[in-house]
C-alpha cells in the first residue's frame, strides 16, 4: 500500500517542476493579462544591475579567502588550537572546514573533499565534515552579497548571530556525529 503511494508521488514529482515552468506564465498571460516576456526581460535587466552592484563585494571576500589561506594563517591557528581541540572532542582536522565555511562555499567544498580524500568517505572526520557543512552557511559571503546589492553598510547583529548560528551548527556536527556513531 504504501510502496504503491509512494511509486505515484514519485511517478508525478517528475512533471511538477515543467509543470510549473509552464503553468505559471499560462496562468499569468491567459488570466492576469501580463505581458510575460516583457516582465521577464525588466526582471533579467533589474537581475544584471544588481550582479554588477555586487561584484565588488564578491571579489573582497574572494581575495580575503584566498590571502588567509595563502598565507598559512590557517595552518598555524590549526597548530595552536589542536590541542584544546583534542581536549574538548572537537576533531582538529574538522576546524580548518568550520573556519572556511562562514567565508566561501567553494573554499570549504574543497576542504571536505579533502577530508573525504583523506580519511575516506565513511570515516569520522568526513561524515563530521558532511554534516557540518550542511548545518552552517557562507556568512561573510551571504552578507556581502545580500547587503551589498541593496546598499546596507551596517550590518548591526547579523554578523554576530550568523557568525554564532555557524559555531553552533560546528559544534553540534561534533557533538551528533560522536553521539550517534
Amino acid at each position: 500500500m504504501i510502496e504503491s503511494i509512494v511509486g505515484s508521488l514519485n511517478a508525478g514529482a517528475i512533471y511538477i517542476i515543467p509543470l510549473l515552468l509552464v503553468g505559471i506564465p499560462l496562468y499569468a498571460l491567459a488570466v492576469k493579462k501580463v505581458k510575460v516576456y516583457e516582465v521577464f526581460v525588466e526582471g533579467a535587466k533589474d537581475g544584471f544591475t544588481i550582479a554588477v552592484r555586487i561584484i565588488p563585494y564578491l571579489v573582497a571576500i574572494l581575495v580575503a579567502v584566498g590571502m588567509f589561506r595563502a598565507s598559512g594563517a590557517l595552518d598555524l591557528l590549526l597548530g595552536l588550537l589542536a590541542p584544546v581541540l583534542n581536549l574538548m572532542g572537537f576533531p582538529p582536522e574538522n576546524l580548518p572546514l568550520a573556519l572556511m565555511r562562514p567565508l566561501s562555499g567553494s573554499g570549504s567544498l574543497g576542504l571536505l573533499t579533502d577530508l573525504v580524500n583523506e580519511h575516506g568517505a565513511d570515516s569520522m572526520p568526513a561524515k563530521i565534515g558532511a554534516t557540518m557543512f550542511g548545518s552552517s552557511e557562507t556568512t561573510f559571503y551571504v552578507l556581502a552579497v545580500y547587503f551589498g546589492s541593496v546598499g546596507v553598510t551596517r550590518s548591526r547583529h547579523a554578523l554576530v548571530a550568523g557568525l554564532t548560528a555557524d559555531a553552533v551548527g560546528a559544534l553540534s556536527a561534533v557533538y551528533i556525529c560522536l553521539l550517534l556513531l
